[in-house]
This record gives C-alpha cells, sequence and structure tokens, in this order.
C-alpha cells in the first residue's frame, strides 16, 4: 500500500512540511510518481517517521533525530541517549529547584507579611553576596561586571541584596549598597566557587524583620531604625550591617512599594548564653 504525503500526516498527525523536512535529511525516502509529481510513502516509511517523533518527545531537535535516523550506528544511537539521559537529569535538577524556589518565595511573601514592622530573634541565612551599586550608582569596575554577567544564570535562585552599615557617618547621609546574594543551598546545588569580591556571610544570631518602601527612590536605611532601637531596648550589641533582600515589588494602594526583608546580626546582652 502507497500514501500520498497528505494521508501520511493525516495518519500521524504532523505537518507535510515536516515530512519533507525528514525527506531532505534522508531519513525517509518516498518513490516520486513516474507521470506526476507526488510523493508516495509505504509502511516502512512511516515506520521511520514513527521512531521520529518518539524521539522528539525525548527533547531531540529535529536535526538530531535527523541524523540518528539516518546516520547513526548503534554504538552512536546509545551514546546519543547517554548525552540525553544526563541533559533530561539536569534539567529535572533544575526543574526540581524551581519549584522549590517558588514555594520558599511564597514563603516570604507570607513571613513579610507576618514580621511587618516587628521583631524576632533567629539565626540570619548562610550565603554569598557581592554589591555593585552603592547608593544610586553602580560600580564600573570589570571584574565585578564579570561576576554579573556569570551570575545571570543563578536567577532565579539569587535575591536582590542589600546592605547598610552599623555605624552611620553622622553627616546625615543614608548609605547603603545593592547587589545579590545567593543562598548556600544554591551554591552547593549549583558548585558556585568564590572570590573576593564575592563574600561570605555565616548564619548567625540576628534580629529578623521586614519592611516595605513605597515610591521611586524611598528605599532608606531609616527603615530599619526601629530594629536598631529593639536591639537597644533589650541589651543586644549589633556586631554587624544590616542586610536583607528586595521579597517583592507590588503596587500598594496607588504607589509602587517594595516589600523587604531584614537581618542585623546582634551580640547577646551582657551576662546571657548565645
Amino acid at each position: 500500500m502507497r500514501y500520498k504525503i497528505g494521508d501520511v500526516a493525516k495518519i500521524l498527525g504532523i505537518s507535510t512540511d515536516l515530512i519533507r523536512y525528514y525527506e531532505k535529511k534522508g531519513v525517509v525516502r518516498p518513490e516520486k510518481g513516474q507521470n506526476n509529481n507526488y510523493r508516495y510513502y509505504d509502511a516502512w516509511d512511516i515506520n521511520y517517521l514513527i521512531d521520529c517523533l518518539w524521539y522528539k518527545n525525548f527533547g531531540f531537535s529535529i536535526d538530531q533525530i535527523a541524523d540518528m535516523g539516518s546516520h547513526s550506528n548503534y554504538a552512536a544511537l546509545q551514546e546519543s541517549l547517554e548525552r540525553k539521559t544526563e541533559e533530561i537529569g539536569e534539567m529535572a535538577l533544575r526543574y526540581q529547584l524551581l519549584h522549590e524556589r517558588l514555594l520558599l518565595q511564597r514563603q516570604a511573601m507570607e513571613k513579610v507579611e507576618e514580621l511587618m514592622g516587628r521583631c524576632e530573634i533567629t539565626m540570619g541565612p548562610d550565603f554569598i553576596y557581592y554589591l555593585n551599586r552603592h547608593n544610586f550608582e553602580y560600580e564600573s569596575d570589570s571584574t565585578l561586571q564579570t561576576i554579573s554577567r556569570r551570575w545571570l544564570k543563578y536567577m532565579p535562585f539569587s535575591t536582590r541584596y542589600f546592605e547598610c552599615p552599623v555605624n552611620r557617618s553622622g553627616s546625615g547621609e543614608d548609605r547603603y549598597s545593592w547587589g545579590f546574594s545567593l543562598d548556600r543551598h544554591y551554591v552547593d546545588a549549583f558548585h558556585v566557587s568564590y572570590a573576593p569580591p564575592v563574600a561570605h556571610v555565616a548564619s548567625c544570631p540576628c534580629i529578623h524583620s521586614a519592611f516595605k518602601s513605597s515610591g521611586k527612590n524611598a528605599f532608606s536605611p531609616r527603615h530599619m531604625d526601629y530594629m536598631f532601637r529593639y536591639a537597644r531596648q533589650n541589651g543586644f550589641t549589633p556586631v554587624g550591617n544590616a542586610f536583607g533582600n528586595l521579597v517583592c515589588s507590588v503596587l500598594d494602594g496607588s504607589r509602587q512599594t517594595g516589600f523587604f526583608e531584614a537581618w542585623l546580626p546582634i551580640a547577646p546582652p551582657d551576662g546571657s548564653s548565645s
């Protein structure tokens, strides 16, 4: 039994253009009519096309499938399947991490609502970070720019990170810096190596809180003044810069508003255990 290209397309549920492409690649070789320009396919050709569709659903590209169907011997096919197994394994890990990251993002948003304007004592996160902006000015350092390009592949696992000095200059100027951070869990998952200017912050006792900032360029370290007051009132001594991350930016009322999670490293009150 011979079939025209339109019949094959209907049998397999694929386009005639795709069938012609496989023909061009030598996967199928239909007979040409002697008295017309029709292509005629037999069951053997359709079987090859079914193989192509089978491989396609593993994520092989059309060019890869065409090569596997027309040029690969047994060993070459095994090698192609091995490479695809590794590739899908890496994709599966990434999607697993993406699913986890979305769950953590939802939890962070719930935590921000719960902590808004109040403080708790907890262990801070363990992470690495780098800074590439101070107040409104970005660094022009080529090393930092290289790091920024490299870290693009870690999105959305990285977070927008800020840091504010624990001791203000007294000049009245609000000083702060921005960059990106990556939690230890993802550092390990992606085997991230780092060296200065990327720095590591180990988990330590912190005052943990959340705040929001509404309007363009409204972010200020003064949003965290209440955390320093809480430390003084409870006998804690700040031992490092306040830091945190942008959890989300949304429309709050009529103004664009950033919601932030923040930590202030502390030493326990005199005479108490850590």
